[in-house]
């Protein structure tokens, strides 16, 4: 044979190849577009996942749309047709409402929402836009939910609040501002409810730029002791990869007869050979181990991992990589949402972009005894039939192991979708 027809028929088994490894991808879970976002004043952009209550029914937020365009709290209802949007609320540019919600939100015991804007209220903190603020929704009986907000920031207390909340078992709330207070670099804080039906609003650190980090675009989670964890998109020292620091993961401990919270600094990133860049939250084992995800970083690809942060004897903590994205074609890039568990101690979560059309990916990592975790797409995003694309958000799990989220942009009409996947 001519040695070009080896050659020929080398890439065409390479070819070959590729498409098993492409279709076992997509072999590993089937996707359903539940829902097409649609507005006749443009992009909806879901920037967040999903919630589901106890009926199966699911909410989120839309950073555009609503009856204002700026923004909604929406929940899906499962029909015989198919599912059904009903707006609970739509943000408003009214120097009180806050408006652009990016973090999602969470339900307390008594099924009330509450959640987060990037802007709106009377604070004054970016061309007039408003400092953000945090709401609550309640249903009113009729159908109906009533918003209260909780909190407008000023900017000194923080403003930017790009993630989600969090409660502890007292029902206090707890989150952070990706901007603002002292030093202008974020904050964490914690929001109590008052006597009187208000809420105070407690600035727990301020994070300075330096080693401490800087930027906290993900939320926080709590420990059995109420210590909290958290990352920063930035800071944790200058270094040549990463003028402003690579972003670092943090802890806050709780005072124990003193008189404020105190921060550690469990991680600095580097970017070589390690990542960059986070964006999410963090996810805590039964052992205390920590889990998060990197938007960026991982080596030469640069493309983001998945790590664990292990506690040592000495107080240190130790990182393992799990996963580097994109070492293939197919693998997923950018991960930026928060991570979840199944019940045999597998990951799963999404990337913003990668996979077979480069639109994002829903993976999942399964443990390995050593080295690097072994991946499993289980979705590959494409903007045929009426796929959505780039998932900024996590997933959930329903009862049955079936996974739901959100996607930013495609669907029906290119301004996101909500999907779900069954195993």
């Amino acid at each position: 044979m001519h040695p070009q027809n080896h050659g020929s028929v080398f890439r065409a088994f390479l070819a070959v190849v590729a498409l098993l490894v492409l279709l076992t991808a997509f072999a590993a879970g089937q996707e359903t577009v539940l829902y097409s976002f649609y507005d006749s004043g443009g992009t909806v952009l879901p920037q967040a996942g999903v919630i589901a209550d106890a009926s199966g029914n699911l909410y989120g937020t839309t950073f555009y749309s609503g009856d204002y365009g700026m923004g909604m709290v929406y929940e899906l209802t499962p029909t015989s047709t198919g599912w059904q949007k009903t707006i609970l609320h739509s943000f408003n540019v009214d120097g009180v409402d806050g408006f652009f919600p990016t973090g999602g939100v969470i339900f307390d015991s008594a099924g009330n929402l509450y959640g987060t804007t990037e802007f709106g209220g009377s604070g004054s903190c970016s061309v007039g836009f408003g400092c953000g603020t945090i709401f609550k929704l309640s249903p009113d009986g009729n159908g109906g939910w009533t918003e209260t907000i909780l909190h407008q920031f000023k900017g000194t207390d923080g403003w930017q609040a790009h993630a989600g909340l969090v409660f502890d078992s007292a029902g206090n709330l707890y989150g952070t501002t990706a901007n603002g207070g002292t030093f202008g670099e974020g904050t964490v804080y914690e929001l109590v409810p008052a006597k009187n039906g208000t809420w105070d609003l407690k600035t727990l650190y301020q994070f300075s730029g330096g080693l401490d980090g800087s930027v906290p675009w993900g939320g926080v989670i709590l420990d059995s002791a109420g210590n909290l964890y958290g990352m920063t998109n930035q800071g944790g020292g200058v270094i040549a990869p990463c003028h402003y620091g690579c972003g670092t993961a943090f802890e806050l401990i709780r005072p124990n007869g003193g008189t404020g919270w105190t921060e550690k600094t469990l991680h600095n990133f580097t970017k070589v050979a390690d990542g960059h860049y986070p964006y999410g939250s963090l996810l805590m084992d039964g052992s205390g181990n920590l889990y998060g995800a990197a938007s960026s970083g991982g080596g030469s690809a640069d493309k983001g991992i998945i790590f664990e942060l292990m506690p040592s004897a000495s107080g240190q903590w130790n990182e393992k990589l799990l996963h580097n994205f994109n070492k293939g074609y197919w693998d997923g890039a950018g991960p930026s949402a928060n991570l979840i568990f199944d019940s045999a101690g597998n990951l799963y979560s999404t990337t913003l972009s990668g996979g077979a059309e480069n639109e994002g990916t829903v993976f999942e990592l399964t443990p390995a005894a050593k080295g690097p975790w072994t991946e499993t797409i289980l979705h590959n995003f494409i903007r045929q039939d009426a796929d959505g694309v780039n998932p900024n958000g996590g997933v959930i799990f329903d009862a049955h192991g079936n996974l739901y989220g959100a996607t930013a942009s495609g669907g029906q009409n290119a301004e996101g979708a909500v999907f779900e996947i069954t195993r």
